[in-house]
């Protein structure tokens, strides 16, 4: 049971604890049967994050890519976002993200893209680990053994493609402060003060292997923490929370106020919707219900799909790029229609900068502006086997309820609603309740008791 908890090999790729589940032989099979997947031939981009196991993880990556007959583009240690951005550039047919995100110090992460530097699709994963689980792997001969090489001015270009978008030396009126969780932001947004003039003040910026400043999680309960304090101290105009890879990313007022992770999504659907031609937004049914709110400002629609990236490849899928005007997660993930739709916590930060600049307001005033909804976010470990018993008691609790079952169960009522679902990165149960108005204490804890009296 221990190694179970400890290790994730499902659609979403591979994540563990690593030595306890996650070995190195799980890492040479998965990019054993990438390799296989892809167009034989082609280039692969390869990145990492700067724990001390994706040493480790790159070896094994890069054997198993350069044994199937490709080549390698080595970008050492850069944020998730730049690997995207370098698949497109560099004319690849994939790559592989080596990090764990917002998970601790002891986990590590397999993260697969296709040629267009998105993430997989549904079937395009499921393809992957059929061929990881039947082991029937496409080797090179000894003469047709891929070249490994590097590209070191990958952060470089990465911040030529956000220059095309946002006005960065504008935004260097803001002062701003960011806690880069001893990740991969620190060195992008240190070049980006020396290239534009921007004054990001940086905290927790030295690249750490094994002992983060904090829990890297991009949540409310870690800016209030770790962030929302030293606004006012250092007089920043916002702050900002970014997790390892640098995909996910957190807010903080001039107040010192820590917003919940739900509102980046919020503010940028809110900017985008009022201001481009797409109409959609894309999330999932585990998101803020403020949303709905917004895009009724704005004639909008709201998407909801199931949990999960590979769910919001498959619905930007469905529509022409100009329809969406943005997708993302509650987590404090985007994705925008100007970068092909690549999760990026930097973009996201810049775009909530430019919203600023552009409505000449506060972040606080632009806050004061919404519908207040309150959010509970809970999670229980929880054997597999248990969980359908479990959503059937909850259905039957709570009768009363519009029931949707797309993923795992959430049950909507007029101005709140609860989520229930098995997680796809960790080995547990997540509970996500909300309302409009103050937090939903006592549905949650309904909810929550019933979940945990399921046992461990």
């Amino acid at each position: 049971m221990a190694q179970e908890r400890s290790l994730r090999i499902s659609q979403v790729g591979l994540r563990g604890i690593v030595g306890n589940g996650l070995t190195a032989a799980h890492v040479l099979d998965f990019a054993s049967a990438f390799s296989t997947f892809l167009e034989p031939g082609g280039k692969i981009v390869v990145g990492r994050d700067p724990r001390t196991s994706s040493i480790m993880m790159r070896e094994g990556v890069i054997a198993g890519l350069l044994a199937g007959g490709h080549d390698v583009i080595d970008l050492g240690i850069v944020s998730t976002p730049i690997i995207q951005h370098s698949i497109r550039r560099l004319d690849a047919c994939g790559g592989i993200s080596i990090g764990a995100s917002h998970n601790a110090a002891e986990w590590n992460a397999l993260k697969f893209f296709g040629p267009r530097g998105t993430y997989l699709s549904t079937g395009e994963a499921g393809e992957l680990l059929d061929i990881y689980h039947l082991k029937k792997f496409a080797m090179a001969e000894w003469r047709g053994i891929g070249h490994l090489h590097a590209d070191p001015d990958a952060t470089e270009r990465y911040l030529d493609e956000l220059a095309q978008v946002f006005d960065i030396p504008k935004l260097a009126r803001y002062s701003v402060l960011v806690d880069c969780t001893n990740g991969t932001s620190a060195p992008i947004l240190s070049r980006m003060n020396e290239r534009f003039g921007t004054r990001f003040i940086l905290i927790n910026e030295p690249l750490e292997g094994r002992d983060f400043a904090h829990e890297p999680s991009t949540t409310r309960k870690m800016v209030a923490l770790q962030l929302a304090p030293l606004m006012q101290h250092v007089g920043a105009d916002a702050g900002f929370l970014f997790d390892i890879d640098s995909d996910r990313v957190a807010f903080a007022t001039e107040r010192g106020q820590a917003i919940s992770e739900e509102m980046v999504l919020v503010l940028l659907a809110d900017d985008f919707l009022e201001r481009g031609p797409g109409k959609l937004v894309i999330t999932n049914v585990s998101t803020t219900a403020l949303l709905e709110e917004i895009a009724a400002r704005h004639g909008g629609q709201i998407v909801r799909v199931p949990v999960g990236r590979q769910s919001a490849i498959d619905a930007l899928a469905s529509y022409r790029p100009e329809q969406v005007a943005v997708a993302g997660e509650g987590t404090g993930a985007v994705m925008m229609p100007q970068f092909r739709f690549v999760y990026d916590g930097i973009a996201s930060m810049l775009a909530i900068l430019s919203m600023m600049d552009r409505r000449g307001q506060s972040l606080s005033a632009i806050l004061d502006g919404y519908t207040t909804y309150s959010i509970l976010k809970g999670k229980i470990p929880l054997e597999t086997h248990r969980i359908p018993e479990m959503l059937l008691e909850i259905e039957e609790r709570f009768p009363d309820g519009v029931r949707n079952t797309v993923d795992g169960l959430r049950i909507d009522w007029p101005g709140r609603w609860v989520h229930v679902r098995v997680s796809q990165t960790e080995p547990l149960v997540r509970v996500i309740c909300e309302q409009r108005g103050g937090p939903p204490r006592t549905l949650f804890d309904q909810v929550m008791d019933l979940v945990r009296s399921y046992g461990v």
